[in-house]
């Protein structure tokens, strides 16, 4: 240590190692160490992995007259734009025009509307050619852009990750990416619909991990998934406006599945023999929630109405049943509440799950329990199950888990005597809707759990508050539910937001903590 003054270690590294240092900064940030010495002056140029963001590019400012009316305002904000794109453009150009031919791992690129497609077509074959393994675009312009065809026929890459603002055409004749593993779209406009979609992905022989991001494929006539190698599924389609006409889910060997879609109108193919995890988001269409709701809260003599129209009582709204059947090997499963109303609506039957050991439950005040009693005498093997809150729609069928009945003088049914469960998470404990306070109705639910489940072997309760009084209050109910009604080996935690109070509650009795509790 040179204790007379300041010593720059970081300069008498190897070029190689601060080449890899710069590497894991943003590209504009890297450039900036070019000023430190002559060593620094081009080192940042031949880092392998470039980082482009036109978002946070600064263009010194120069004295600019102040605008005496909106007309001049705005002039000013185009041409000032203007000159950032422009400056923009050429620092990248100067970049990889210093770089060469040097070798590149990493490329990536944000860009928005005023930067010349022309340009970011060059950029990309630049590194192409350079033999890029990971490119990572993000390029929100407002017209139309042809990506460059390239792209589909590189033999380097590994990890491609496109993104836009108005979807790109996917149209090209060839694809072969031997090496793609990891392929993320979000959107991408496929001019011959499903047949775009297979042709891409027939092009992809290691394909491990898959994003479809808003993919309308409800507008194709078909829509098709198939690769063997598949491990990793994430598909997300938000809009409820219609049904796609038919999916195919043909991935043997996929491991993760996330997926969020309108019902289709007909399942040809799903096969996920392999599948570990599953978080699943299926939802009825605007037109299949009006019937439910109808049939929900339709009077006795509407529903004589609309049976002698036709419909049949037990008449499913959409059907789902194919691809709940092809999820029924999962270990680890997280179904939406939207998904419990398919499973009531939409499902033959439910199947047998027989590997499934967690099982998360979202709540939702609109919607009922109704298909949960099935789904949970039929997963004989669950030993965790977590409900994201408990509040939901009362129905007459959801007393096998609940309190919901027609009548006060009902007492619930018990089928969860037999349950296997041996821990119980509860979610948003103490949550408010509509400003009505539910925790009563959701303690009375907690000790139902407690009475009925006689595996229990841990209940950790998560309150959705931050006043210690509370957890306080909670925690001696629970208390006194635990010494008289819980399983003798059952423990329950109650665990506040903010974690400041916590609290342990056995036959022993009740344990508060300062410190946030290992769950």
């Amino acid at each position: 240590m040179n204790r007379g003054g300041c010593r720059d270690v970081i300069s008498g590294l190897p070029e190689a190692l601060c080449c890899h240092i710069l590497s894991f900064l943003p590209t504009k940030e890297a450039a900036s160490t070019s000023v430190l010495s002559k060593k620094w002056r081009y080192l940042f140029a031949f880092v392998p992995n470039l980082d482009f963001d036109d978002s946070v590019y600064l263009n010194p400012e120069k004295e600019k007259k102040i605008p005496t009316s909106p007309r001049d305002f705005m002039a000013m904000i185009d041409e000032r734009e203007n000159m950032i794109s422009t400056s923009f453009m050429d620092f990248v150009d100067r970049v990889l025009a210093l770089q060469g031919n040097s070798p590149i791992h990493k490329f990536s690129l944000k860009v928005r509307d005023g930067v010349d497609p022309v340009r970011i077509n060059s950029w990309i074959d630049n590194v192409l050619e350079r033999g890029v393994s990971n490119l990572d675009l993000d390029i929100g312009l407002e017209s139309k852009f042809l990506l460059s065809s390239k792209i589909y026929l590189s033999k380097t890459l590994v990890r491609l990750k496109l993104k836009f603002g108005y979807s790109p055409s996917f149209d090209v004749e060839d694809v072969h990416l031997p090496k793609l593993k990891t392929l993320y779209l979000d959107p991408v406009h496929f001019e011959k619909h499903g047949v775009g979609l297979t042709k891409l992905l027939s092009g992809c022989h290691m394909l491990e991990d898959l994003v479809l991001d808003d993919i309308s494929w409800f507008i194709w006539d078909f829509a098709s998934v198939s690769v063997t190698t598949l491990k990793r599924l994430t598909f997300c389609w938000e809009e409820r406006g219609e049904n796609a006409k038919s999916v195919s889910l043909d991935t043997p060997n996929l491991v993760y599945l996330k997926f969020t879609d309108t019902i289709a109108d007909k399942y040809p193919k799903v096969n996920f023999d392999s599948l570990v995890e599953a978080h699943i988001d299926l939802r009825m269409s605007e037109e299949q929630m009006g019937l439910t709701h109808f049939i929900e809260e339709a009077s006795f003599e509407d529903l004589q109405i609309h049976y002698s129209e036709g419909h049949g009582e037990n008449d499913l709204v959409g059907n789902a049943t194919a691809f709940i059947m092809g999820i029924c090997n999962v270990k680890i499963l997280s179904l939406s509440a939207n998904t419990l109303q398919v499973l009531t609506y939409s499902c033959e039957a439910i199947p047998l799950f027989n590997n499934l050991t967690h099982l998360t439950i979202e709540s939702n005040p609109t919607v009922g329990w109704q298909s949960l009693p099935g789904l949970l005498k039929n997963s004989p093997n669950l030993e965790t199950l977590v409900f994201q809150g408990l509040l939901h729609k009362a129905m007459d069928r959801c007393g096998d888990v609940c309190l919901c009945k027609p009548c006060e003088d009902v007492i619930p049914s018990c089928l969860l005597s037999s349950s296997p469960v041996k821990v119980l998470k509860i979610q948003k404990f103490g949550e408010i809707v509509d400003y009505y306070d539910d925790k009563e109705k959701q303690r009375e639910q907690v000790k139902y759990f407690l009475e009925t489940m006689p595996n229990l072997e841990k209940m950790i309760v998560y309150y959705n508050t931050s006043i210690d009084e509370d957890v306080i209050k909670v925690s001696r109910q629970l208390e006194r539910l635990v010494s008289k009604v819980a399983s003798s080996k059952c423990i329950v935690q109650v665990i506040s937001n903010n974690l400041s109070l916590s609290s342990t509650i056995s036959r022993n009795g009740l344990l508060f903590s300062r410190s946030p509790v290992a769950v």
